[in-house]
């Protein structure tokens, strides 16, 4: 009988190892994937390098103290001011309002923003009263208001969603 058991166990070892050698023909023997860079990534999303450079620069923001009609680092930042500010710095030349940057920009739906779209909101009943640039992710980042500092922020707040009026693109033509 130990025989007929061991004889039992010689005949099934074999598929569990087919099984394995298959299984690693397959992958290719590789743990890993096939190598891309981040950009050649976002690239396919049209997230562009442009785009990834004004995130950047207003993160580097983050900290800085709000000033009603401030556009400049040593002295803080309204919220369009800091839009302002971080494009011209990543070359991009936008108007300096909230309302005029709305008015330039083509509108984008929530679900199509990608980062460097810009997030308007009505705040004060005016519209595009308040901006910030849509970081991805589903955060913003922007000068929020008087005694504020600027910084990052989900989208998705209740205090955001309610007063959201929409987004729009000022990079693409």
């Amino acid at each position: 009988m130990a025989d007929d058991t061991k004889t039992h166990c010689n005949r099934w070892l074999p598929v569990p190892l087919a099984v394995i050698v298959c299984l690693l023909f397959l992958t290719g023997c590789s743990t890993r994937g096939p190598e891309r860079n981040e950009f050649e990534a976002t690239r396919e999303l049209g997230i562009t390098q442009e785009r990834l450079n004004l995130v950047q620069i207003a993160r580097e923001l983050i900290g800085a103290p709000y000033r009603y009609g401030g556009a400049e680092p040593g002295s803080g930042f309204d919220c369009s001011g800091l839009v302002f500010y971080s494009y011209r710095q990543g070359g991009v030349s936008v108007p300096r309002t909230a309302a005029q940057q709305r008015q330039y920009a083509t509108p984008v739906s929530v679900s199509g923003l990608r980062p460097g779209d810009l997030v308007f909101f009505d705040t004060s009943g005016a519209k595009g009263g308040h901006v910030g640039i849509y970081s991805g992710k589903g955060l913003f980042i922007h000068a929020p208001s008087s005694g504020g500092r600027v910084r990052e922020e989900r989208l998705n707040k209740p205090y955001w969603r309610k007063r959201w009026l929409g987004g729009g693109n000022l990079l693409d033509s």
